[in-house]
């Protein structure tokens, strides 16, 4: 014997609270299925905050590995390089002593020209000397304007030939928009870069000087029994972050170039033209991680200037 299940003759009517529930259910459901069909086909926008006006920002990433550019804004530009200078006057100091023009020990005399540049320095008086290893750390740390110039002066006979000796150079290892007027990166109107070139040199004193690497990691070191500090927070922040040098003179903005190198990753980020030290740290790190996520690649990123 079976059983027929009976029609209800008469259902009874819905409430009209259930009513209104299942008419805003009928309208939002396709909305959902819209937003949902919308994600799984076109990526979202990401916003990244730029701690700078445009007409001073520059920023380019860099697999140092491949030499894939992973990220880039006005990276051809022509900004102020600032004390950025610095590390091509180090790639030539470090050539000099792979050559054995100079060893670790040799001693820089700092003339009166070295001496009475302006801070940051060491604050030497005409006549003294550093050892070529002290001159280093110097520059790296404490970005000492003062040793700079005495490095340019003692390899190049007096820093104009110097700064010919260190535009040259960045021609020969792919810097096609880089002139260098003195060693240091105090303003000069005529002494510009680029973002991109800044890679272009990061990479290179990674690349064609492992062995002295090491000291763009360094954040102090000791000098005549006075402990120097250094001013790159980017070093200790965020793992993985290896150096190599800060820059900073009021035409330029806050400027960086970082080198990270973890997990089988290595990346070169230059940062150029921020508003300040801390908001251009911040943004080095979002750019790290940025350039790390797989999720990233196929990600439109919109770009919020600090005026806007």
């Amino acid at each position: 014997m079976t059983r027929t299940v009976q029609p209800l003759s008469n259902p009874r009517p819905l409430p009209l609270i259930q009513r209104l529930f299942a008419a805003l259910a009928l309208l939002v459901l396709p909305l959902l299925v819209l937003v949902a069909g919308c994600t799984t086909t076109t990526p979202p926008d990401a916003v990244l905050a730029v701690p700078a006006p445009p007409q001073k920002y520059a920023a380019i990433v860099v697999d140092a590995k491949t030499g894939k550019q992973l990220f880039e804004v006005n990276s051809t530009a022509q900004r102020y390089p600032a004390s950025l200078t610095k590390m091509m006057t180090l790639y030539l100091l470090f050539e000099a002593l792979e050559s054995g023009r100079v060893t670790k020990e040799t001693q820089i005399p700092v003339s009166d020209h070295a001496a009475s540049q302006p801070p940051t320095k060491m604050r030497f008086r005409r006549g003294e000397t550093i050892d070529v290893d002290s001159a280093i750390r110097a520059i790296v740390v404490r970005s000492a304007n003062d040793v700079a110039v005495a490095v340019g002066e003692y390899l190049g006979g007096s820093e104009e030939q110097f700064a010919g000796m260190m535009t040259a150079k960045a021609r020969q290892i792919g810097m096609t928009s880089t002139v260098f007027r003195n060693a240091s990166g105090l303003p000069d109107d005529d002494q510009h870069t680029s973002a991109r070139d800044m890679a272009v040199l990061g990479m290179a004193l990674h690349s064609r000087f492992p062995q002295q690497f090491h000291y763009f990691s360094e954040s102090d070191f000791m000098f005549r029994g006075r402990l120097v500090r250094g001013h790159n927070d980017m070093l200790g922040r965020v793992r993985g972050v290896d150096g190599i040098k800060t820059g900073y003179i009021r035409a330029s903005g806050f400027n960086i170039v970082t080198s990270y190198d973890a997990d089988g990753r290595q990346l070169i980020v230059v940062v150029m033209g921020a508003d300040s030290a801390r908001q251009r740290n911040d943004h080095v790190e979002a750019l790290i991680q940025r350039s790390l996520s797989p999720d990233m690649a196929d990600t439109k990123t919109r770009l919020m200037f600090a005026e806007q």
